[in-house]
């Protein structure tokens, strides 16, 4: 499965993601100034009337998020992140993790995004115009993000990657694991698809041989876990969670299976 960030804005993952994220980095707030990094960011903003109109993802996520009437507050947050970039009402922009960290950060933040993409990085780049303690970098974010987590200690660190590639998941296990063996500081959140139960198990397995710092799993599943073609549902993997989390994560990932889920949707979040 291929997972390109412009065709799927906006879809329930976008949701669960985004919406985990504006709380990790709210509750990193409160330790003082934050350093967000993201190995995978994408290109910042999306117009859902672009390739997002191809695949009417949008359609059953953030279109639907925006018409429901009873939001629990942190879903109610991105909500109001998602009206503030369309003000006429309608649902036609919809910001990735790096504009929705951007406008939160605070004078003393930094937001660092990395996109191998040239192209994408140009988008990314012009997306973060505006917002002075952000940047984006064109390059391999696996690698670079460790230089940069090495020079901010407790880092918020994001990976997202497309799963284009078939090491994306041993990479992504390992770029966790190093970053926070070397600074217990940091915060590590990993974004998963969840097609088949081995795949997922196999990721979290090698994220257990990694490391071996507190790791909490939030899944949102959408439909049974029986067709390994399809983005049946979400996870993400959060090393070295914060106090609160749990509940966190059970609210947003609940609201998402129960709202936007097929009969027999579910969430769980449990600790590895």
């Amino acid at each position: 499965m291929n997972y390109r960030h412009s065709f799927h804005a906006g879809n329930f993952a976008d949701l669960v993601k985004h919406a985990l994220v504006l709380w990790l980095l709210k509750t990193r707030h409160a330790a003082g100034p934050v350093m967000v990094l993201d190995t995978h960011a994408g290109a910042g903003l999306y117009d859902l009337t672009g390739d997002a109109a191809r695949s009417r993802e949008a359609e059953a996520g953030v279109a639907r998020l925006m018409a429901a009437e009873a939001r629990p507050p942190l879903i109610e947050a991105l909500a109001s992140e998602v009206a503030a970039l369309n003000p006429d009402s309608q649902v036609r922009f919809y910001p990735g993790s790096p504009v929705l960290i951007a406008r939160a950060l605070r004078a003393d933040d930094h937001y660092v995004g990395f996109e191998l993409r040239e192209e994408v990085a140009g988008l990314l780049r012009e997306s973060l115009r505006d917002f002075p303690g952000a940047r984006g970098e064109i390059g391999d974010g696996y690698d670079l993000v460790r230089a940069e987590a090495r020079q901010a200690r407790g880092a918020l660190v994001l990976i997202d990657p497309p799963f284009e590639r078939p090491d994306d998941y041993l990479r992504a296990a390992e770029t966790a694991g190093a970053i926070v063996n070397a600074d217990p500081d940091a915060i590590v959140a990993v974004w998963t698809p969840l097609k088949d139960l081995e795949t997922f198990d196999g990721f979290l397995r090698r994220l257990a041989a990694a490391t071996t710092a507190p790791t909490l799993i939030a899944e949102a599943r959408l439909r049974p876990l029986t067709d390994p073609m399809k983005m049946n549902g979400c996870a993400m993997v959060i090393v070295n969670p914060p106090a609160g989390t749990d509940a966190a994560a059970t609210e947003i990932c609940g609201w998402v299976a129960d709202t936007l889920g097929d009969a027999g949707a579910r969430a769980e979040v449990w600790r590895a």
